[in-house]
């Protein structure tokens, strides 16, 4: 078997821009590159396969002169693998222009500043009353800064608030509330919103209803 230098030093070529192209980080290069190879691949399946001849027919050449057909059915495969290489890349081609072209998603400064809060006392509808660090209600009211501090009547009425009567009291010392019950609050044994007991969900009794000493149950004031 004589060796095809000419076809030796195309495929070098092809393979080794491909190797070149496939290195760089545009996408394009890369399907270039993997084009490249392909088709330096598939002539080194030629060649490997011997001399050009006849064309691999029975009963039409003499079988000496007839080409291999086993190196072009391998070709026939490369080039189908290599098509399917191909359409794999232009997708993701087209993928990564619709990402960094048409579907540029920015960061929204609103979103930002959300996450970066730390705590519930830091959203900007907080009550300034309301636990610095849970944002829980307190009964202290506006009438207070977050610090304890009693905020002057002068600057609750700049504010426009409605009830400044209850923030006087809240000043003077004056609390609605019981203080027993804020005493509770405070010492951290008494919910802001109590769960309801068992008498808000159970019917009252009838006044009629009477109880059987015997058996415990109730019977209506008229029997049936």
């Amino acid at each position: 078997m004589i060796a095809n230098i000419t076809m030796l030093a195309t495929i070098a070529a092809l393979v080794s821009c491909g190797v070149y192209l496939i290195v760089e980080r545009s996408v394009t290069r890369m399907l270039l590159g993997l084009l490249l190879i392909g088709n330096g691949i598939n002539l080194l399946i030629i060649t490997a396969g011997g001399a050009s001849g006849g064309p691999p027919i029975v009963f039409f050449d003499d079988d000496a002169e007839m080409a291999d057909p086993l190196a072009q059915a391998m070709v026939l495969t490369a080039i189908v693998i290599t098509m399917g290489i191909a359409a794999f890349v232009l997708a993701l081609i087209y993928r990564s222009y619709k990402l960094s072209a048409a579907d540029t998603v920015e960061d929204d400064p609103e979103d930002t500043r959300v996450i970066r809060r730390r705590s519930v006392a830091d959203a900007p509808d907080r009550d300034r009353s309301d636990d610095p660090v849970t944002g829980a209600p307190r009964f202290a009211g506006d009438a207070f800064d977050k610090h304890g501090n009693p905020i002057p009547i002068e600057q609750i009425e700049s504010l426009h608030l409605e009830d400044l009567e209850g923030y006087e009291d809240l000043h003077e010392g004056t609390f609605d509330d019981d203080e027993d019950e804020i005493d509770r609050y405070d010492a951290g044994d008494m919910k802001l919103t109590p769960d309801p007991g068992p008498a808000d969900h159970e019917p009252a009794a009838h006044p009629d209803d009477k109880t059987d000493p015997e058996t415990g149950d109730q019977d209506g004031g008229d029997k049936r």
